[in-house]
C-alpha cells in the first residue's frame, strides 16, 4: 500500500509541474533519476550499516561470552571449574611455575607423574625455614656454618639460600642453628626435604649434598659417613641409587626440583620430584644431625635451596587413626595463601586414597587449619578452601563424595604455639576425623 501510495504522488507531482517545466526547461526526467538513486543509495547504506551494526555486535559478545556454547558436553573436559571459595584447587602435577637465575619468570614443563608418588613426611616438625622475612645479602638468619660462603638471595618472589662458594669435599656446609644442636636430634625414624635449583643444561648444573652429621657441633657423637648426593638426574648414596627415568640427560629438566629422603632405623629411600631413586635397606651408620653443601663450579651457575623441612616419623597413618579416631598430617602442603595443593603432597593424599580403598567402612571429615599468620577471617576461610581442594581431590582419585565432608578451623584450634616457624608448620596441617 505504502508504495502504491508513493507512486499515485508521483504521477501528480509530474503532472502538476509537467506547464511549468516546459516554461523554465527543468530536466524532470534526471531530476526524478538523480533523487531515486539518492535515496537507493541510502537505503543501501542504511541495510548495509544494520548488517555491519549486528555483526559487530556477534563479535562483542563472543569476546564477552555471552555467545558461549551452552551445552555442557560441548566444554572443554580440561577447564576446571573454581569452588565457591575461588579458591583454585587443582594439583599441580604437569608443570611448575619457576623463575631464572636472573629473576625473571619461565615457564617449564616437565612430564612429572605423582600418581604413585609414595613419600609420607614425618608428623612432627623438628626443624622447618622457608626463609621467608630473610634479608637479601645477609647469611640466614636459623643456621650456621662450618666454613664458605653463604648468603640470602632473592630469586623471582622468594628469598632463597646461595651457596657463592663451598666445598663439598671438606665439607663446607650449612646446617640447623638448633638449641640442642650438640646432640642427636635425630630419631630413629624421620624425614627430610627441600628444593633445589638446577639449569636447562647438563654443564650448568651444580650438584647438592645432604650429611646425616654435623661437623661443627657433633664431633663427640658424630659418625662420619657418606652424603646423599643429589644431581640434575640422580639421587645416589656411596654411588647406590638410580637415573631419573625417561629423562634427556643433555637436557635437564629446568627450575626447581624436590628432594625427600626418608630414613626408618636403617632403611634409607630417596625421591626426586615423583620418583624414588634411592632404596638402601641397611645403612651402617647412625645419623645424628644434618648439613647441606654444594659443591660449587667457580660460582658461574649459582646454586640455591629453599623450603627446607626436618620432621619426626611416627606410626602409619592408620594405626593412628586406629587409636584417636583420627589422623593428623602436616604434608599436605599449600601455595602461600591459597587453596592450590603442592605435588609433593601426593603421597599423602595416596597414602589417604590407598587407605580407604582397602577399608570400605571408613567415613572421613576433612578438616584444614591454619597458623595465626594474617586475618583470622581470611585464615577461616582459607582453611575451609584448603579442606574442600583434598576433599574434591580424594573425589577425582576414586573416592565416593558421600564417604567424605569437610570443614575449616582456621586459626582457633592450634596443635602447639605459633611463636617459632616450627609451631606454625605444625599448625598449618589437614586432619582427618571419622564420622
Amino acid at each position: 500500500m505504502k508504495n502504491l501510495a508513493r507512486f499515485l504522488m508521483t504521477i501528480l507531482f509530474l503532472a502538476a509541474i509537467h506547464p511549468l517545466s516546459a516554461q523554465i526547461k527543468i530536466n524532470v526526467p534526471k531530476k526524478l533519476e538523480k533523487e531515486a538513486n539518492r535515496r537507493l543509495n541510502k537505503k543501501t547504506d542504511q541495510a548495509i550499516d544494520k548488517t555491519f551494526d549486528k555483526m559487530e555486535k556477534d563479535v562483542d559478545e563472543t569476546v564477552s561470552g555471552k555467545n558461549a556454547d551452552k551445552d555442557k558436553e560441548k566444554k572443554d573436559a580440561t577447564v576446571k571449574e573454581e569452588p565457591e571459595s575461588n579458591q583454585k584447587t587443582e594439583v599441580k602435577t604437569e608443570s611448575n611455575a619457576v623463575v631464572s637465575a636472573t629473576g625473571q619468570p619461565q615457564e617449564v614443563t616437565p612430564a612429572l607423574t605423582w600418581a604413585k608418588y609414595d613419600f609420607v613426611p614425618g608428623t612432627e616438625i623438628i626443624f622447618e625455614d622457608d626463609f621467608r622475612g630473610e634479608t637479601n645479602g645477609e647469611f640466614p638468619s636459623r643456621w650456621d656454618i662450618t666454613k664458605g660462603t653463604v648468603e640470602m638471595a632473592q630469586l623471582g618472589d622468594d628469598m632463597v639460600v646461595y651457596f657463592r662458594k663451598t666445598n663439598a669435599n671438606a665439607p663446607e656446609a650449612i646446617l640447623p642453628y638448633l638449641k640442642n644442636r650438640a646432640e642427636d636430634y635425630l630419631p630413629d625414624e624421620f624425614t627430610v626435604e627441600f628444593d633445589c635449583y638446577f639449569y636447562g643444561k647438563k654443564i650448568e648444573n651444580n650438584t647438592y649434598y645432604l650429611f646425616f652429621y654435623d661437623a661443627k657441633n657433633q664431633m663427640k657423637i658424630m659418625s662420619p659417613s657418606k652424603p646423599i648426593r643429589v644431581e640434575y638426574n640422580s639421587v645416589t648414596y656411596d654411588h647406590v641409587g638410580d637415573k631419573y627415568p625417561g629423562q634427556d640427560e643433555m637436557k635437564p629438566i629446568a627450575g626447581w626440583r624436590h628432594v625427600a629422603i626418608s630414613f626408618n632405623k636403617r632403611v634409607i629411600k630417596g625421591y626426586l620430584d615423583d620418583t624414588r631413586l634411592v632404596n638402601i635397606p641397611n645403612i651402617e651408620f647412625n645419623p645424628t644431625g644434618i648439613m647441606l653443601s654444594v659443591a660449587n663450579v667457580g660460582g658461574v651457575n649459582k646454586p640455591f635451596i629453599k623450603n627446607v623441612r626436618i620432621a619426626k616419623g611416627a606410626l602409619p597413618l592408620y594405626d593412628k587413626f586406629l587409636v584417636d579416631g583420627k589422623f593428623v598430617t602436616t604434608g599436605i602442603k599449600f601455595d602461600v595463601n591459597k587453596a592450590t595443593i603442592k605435588p609433593e603432597s601426593m603421597g599423602t593424599i595416596n597414602y589417604v586414597v590407598k587407605m580407604m580403598a582397602d577399608h570400605p567402612e571408613l567415613k572421613f571429615s576433612v578438616e584444614g587449619h591454619t597458623d595465626s599468620d594474617g586475618e583470622e577471617a581470611s585464615n577461616q576461610k582459607l582453611s575451609e578452601a584448603r579442606a574442600n581442594a583434598v576433599l574434591q581431590t580424594l573425589v577425582k582419585l576414586g573416592i565416593s563424595a558421600d564417604r567424605l565432608t569437610s570443614k575449616g578451623h582456621g586459626e582457633s584450634k592450634p596443635m602447639v604455639g605459633n611463636d617459632s616457624p616450627e609451631g606454625k608448620a605444625q599448625n598449618r596441617r589437614v586432619e582427618f576425623v571419622k564420622f
